[in-house]
């Protein structure tokens, strides 16, 4: 069984936050969550350019200027749960 999400200290794996989260989530179970849809995709404003935008997989860049952002899946279904990685973040390339 995953274990990855077995924690709800704050900071830590599917609870951290910024760069950490986005990262987190990218590696997550070979990096098979970060390209999964979410349940229901996620209005968000991005925290880098702030134009609207739908994050429609758990891991997505803002259309508009490439931000990244995150969210875990326990907290897929909460908007405000997303976090952003920073303006130097930049999404590995696919293999």
């Amino acid at each position: 069984m995953c274990e990855c999400g077995s924690s709800r200290v704050p900071g830590i794996g599917p609870f951290a936050s910024g760069r950490a989260l986005v990262e987190f989530v990218l590696n997550a179970h070979g990096g098979s969550v970060a390209v999964s849809a979410l349940p229901a995709g996620l209005e968000h404003n991005c925290q880098g350019c702030g134009k609207p935008f739908l994050l429609e997989t758990f891991v997505q860049s803002c259309p508009a200027c490439g931000g990244v952002h995150a969210v875990s899946p326990p907290r897929a279904t909460d908007a405000t749960a997303i976090q952003y990685a920073g303006a130097d973040f930049v999404l590995p390339a696919a293999a």
